[in-house]
């Protein structure tokens, strides 16, 4: 989709606006929510994270994922487990890794999501961009989440942000910080201000078999409440995140993730009561299961306190107010 027909100006800058999927597929989300919201149970995700590799060409300290190898996906498993989260909940498709630039059939499942009701977002480091084609991949996106920080030894991606804007999808920037670069994350904002990029901010989390490089929590959260003014619109992690981060048992299964083995560990990859295999077993069905609803109370117990973002950031609320206004944070519907 090219950016001078499916764009506005905010700000001076060039703001991609996304697609809109069938409208069958919003009546369904809304009427997952409501049931959601009387249930005052996050029973139906509505966002979902597929790591479809474990290889990586980072080694970052705070992460576990290099640290545990894994063979890839048969590609047709893949597509077996995009077609069961297409038929369940989830508005909002993550395709991740490792890093998913390293699979040489990306580009084919990047295509076979696009043709779903489904957002779709594609998280890399970005140290492969220029040796893969990014903007035919671009076309195919919704979002496009670039990790980029220390961690990932990866700074120099800055600089050319203002090209990746221009490739027709949100383009986010995702900072992981880490307790030693806490000073560091201002200067990064403003390359994404000035850039008309988004991004997302996040503390290094407790990963088992990583180091913890979790910062102070006060300081992290006073520092990124202080960005987000200084820098209005720019930042998306949300104010519920911020302000639980330190309140134990603020996680929620509004969100999943599939492991690159195709396995979905519920409530979530930490606090496991059981796993199924997405590209065989229907994740609706398992949904609605009694064992489903046991687990997730089991992790309103959970004392990990890892500060997951992905539990802890789009669990922030049942309010479908709430879920509305984040997902305008990021763009408007065209």
């Amino acid at each position: 989709m090219a950016l001078s027909a499916n764009s506005v100006r905010k700000n001076g800058f060039k703001m991609a606006r996304i697609r809109r999927l069938p409208t069958r597929k919003y009546l369904s989300t809304l009427k997952y929510a409501w049931e959601n919201y009387v249930a005052k149970d996050f029973r139906y995700p509505f966002y979902c994270t597929f790591k479809v590799i474990q290889r990586c060409d980072s080694r970052c300290e705070f992460c576990d994922v290099w640290r545990k190898p894994m063979p890839d996906l048969p590609k047709e498993k893949v597509l077996k487990v995009i077609d069961n989260v297409a038929n369940s909940s989830v508005l909002g498709l993550s395709i991740e890794g490792g890093e998913p630039l390293l699979r040489s059939d990306i580009g084919e499942i990047l295509e076979y999501v696009r043709t779903k009701p489904l957002y779709l977002e594609l998280t890399t480091s970005g140290k492969l961009i220029d040796r893969r084609p990014m903007k035919e991949y671009a076309k195919l996106l919704d979002f496009l989440n670039i990790s980029i920080d220390e961690g990932h030894k990866n700074l120099d991606l800055y600089d050319s942000l203002p090209e990746y804007v221009t490739w027709g999808p949100v383009v986010c920037v995702q900072i992981v910080v880490m307790r030693e670069n806490l000073q560091d994350l201002e200067e990064k904002i403003k390359k994404c201000y000035k850039a008309g990029a988004k991004s997302v901010v996040m503390p290094a989390c407790r990963l088992p078999g990583a180091e913890d490089k979790l910062p102070d929590i006060e300081a992290f959260r006073k520092e990124v409440f202080r960005l987000k003014k200084a820098y209005p619109d720019m930042i998306i992690t949300t104010d519920r995140y911020l302000k639980t981060l330190d309140v134990p048992h603020s996680c929620s299964t509004s969100s999943v993730l599939v492991e690159p083995d195709a396995r979905i560990y519920y409530p979530c990859q930490f606090c496991v009561a059981d796993s199924i295999d997405a590209s065989q077993e229907s994740l609706i069905d398992f949904l609605h299961s009694k064992k489903a609803k046991v687990y997730r109370e089991k992790m309103k117990g959970c004392d990990l306190n890892c500060h997951c973002y992905l539990y802890f950031a789009l669990g922030s609320s049942l309010s479908l107010r709430n879920a509305l206004s984040l997902m305008m944070s990021y763009v408007s519907l065209r």
